[in-house]
């Protein structure tokens, strides 16, 4: 299958630079999957003709996951979401672990999906969590799972890459302590399959998870490596589909979709195509910092995923700067509670101080993009900065000058008499400390 890309139509839509969020559908990945939507509809369980074909695709499917991942076919377990699969992966294991290992260490920057169910963990089973932290980089110190680790930990689960700053951490180095104590280690490579080379059994990541819609095919299909021999207790129980470890009649179009975004990945990865990516995530980042000279700080360095930048623009914040750049998809790490924003808890995790988190971008390349996407993309957010910048100046100086007016008038007012003054000295100290 030639890897040549095929554009998904997008007529006059914006600029996507949004790909760690999630990626368009492939067109020969939809392709792929569409025979099992219609003619290919047997349940590959089935023993007569409407069940071979279709169990012959789910069989090829688990082939080439496995091959993007460096793992044995029968080693794949298919899933609904990466959600899932990092579920099913933690509680999985724990709760199939020996008698005295109740406890799991992570970091403080995973993704919610492993932060969540090691919550869940602790409030339901008693389960002991501990939360490593990361330095300036977003990288965890092999030091401190060194200095973590007990005979009590079943695993310990960190990701490949962060979804916000495309950090890769040392997984290998990580995994081998975990195994030294006789751990588990699982790692959420959902953001790095596809995008970087990964290998389950050379990164010693017992667990692994992959996700479809991070690498061009649809939401609704992830999957699990998990190592042969490795025991886990079931999520769904029921049938016994997927080794027993996920009960449900497979759904054999969106297997396919993966398994065939997986084979495009992997002869991707061969032809460079991250190298071309990682240039054009350099290119964006110089266009920036040419256009916004001593502005642009980049959060987060080497090593990182090539299709990943987030750099926070001063002078700025993301969502304000990502509102006036409609043409232009990409994300911020803030989130927004009754109207208030909270900076990224990963970049404060990674030490940023508050003001610099909340104007940090994520602008996240992939298989499509161009070098004029980040040109456009990267003139667009300049302005959208310039014109940010001269707004705040302008609103600066209008409040300097009603300040410097309004003290002129108090002090006209105070010699009218000391009752007059006292108003506003009281107003302006209730409004400080509110």
């Amino acid at each position: 299958m030639t890897n040549t890309p095929e554009r998904p139509v997008q007529g006059d839509a914006p600029i996507y630079l949004d790909h760690n969020a999630t990626t368009p559908v492939d067109p020969r990945v939809v392709r792929a999957m569409l025979p099992f939507l219609a003619d290919g509809f047997g349940n590959p369980a089935s023993a007569h003709a409407y069940g071979r074909t279709p169990r012959a695709a789910l069989a090829r499917a688990r082939r080439q996951i496995a091959a993007l991942v460096g793992a044995d076919p029968r080693e794949i377990v298919l899933t609904g979401s990466g959600s899932e699969a990092d579920n099913l992966a933690l509680r999985g294991a724990v709760l199939a672990s020996a008698v005295g290992r109740r406890r799991v260490i992570t970091q403080v920057t995973e993704h919610p999906a492993v932060l969540e169910t090691c919550r869940a963990l602790h409030r339901l089973h008693g389960v002991e969590v501990t939360y490593l932290p990361v330095d300036g980089q977003g990288l965890v110190d092999p030091a401190d799972l060194a200095a973590a680790l007990d005979e009590r930990t079943a695993v310990v689960s960190v990701m490949a890459a962060n979804n916000e700053t495309g950090t890769l951490q040392p997984v290998a180095e990580l995994a081998r302590l975990a195994h030294a104590h006789g751990a588990l280690f699982h790692c959420d490579a959902a953001q790095a399959a596809g995008k970087v080379p990964v290998d389950a059994r050379a990164l010693g990541a017992d667990l692994l998870t992959v996700v479809g819609h991070k690498m061009y095919a649809p939401k609704g299909v992830a999957a699990l490596r998990v190592r042969a021999g490795v025991r886990l207790e079931p999520l769904v129980l029921g049938g016994g589909q997927e080794g027993g470890l996920r009960a449900g009649t497979e759904n054999v179009a969106l297997a396919v979709a993966l398994g065939t975004a997986a084979d495009l990945a992997a002869a991707e990865l061969a032809e460079g195509g991250a190298r071309r990516v990682g240039a054009l995530r350099d290119r964006l980042h110089r266009r920036l910092a040419e256009a916004l000279p001593g502005r642009v700080s980049l959060n987060g360095g080497a090593p990182r995923l090539p299709g990943t930048l987030n750099v926070s623009i001063d002078g700025t914040t993301g969502h304000e700067l990502l509102a006036a750049v409609p043409r232009l998809a990409a994300s911020t790490g803030s989130a927004c509670h009754s109207g208030t924003r909270t900076p990224s808890p990963v970049l404060r995790a990674m030490g940023l101080d508050e003001a610099r988190a909340l104007a940090a971008v994520r602008l996240s390349l992939g298989r499509w993009t161009t070098r004029e996407d980040v040109d456009r993309a990267a003139a667009m957010l300049a302005g959208a900065a310039r014109t940010a910048a001269t707004a705040t100046a302008t609103a600066t100086a209008t409040a300097t000058a009603t300040a410097t007016s309004g003290g002129a008038a108090t002090a006209t007012a105070s010699s009218g008499g000391a009752g007059t003054a006292a108003a506003p000295g009281d107003q302006g100290s209730r409004s400080a400390g509110s």
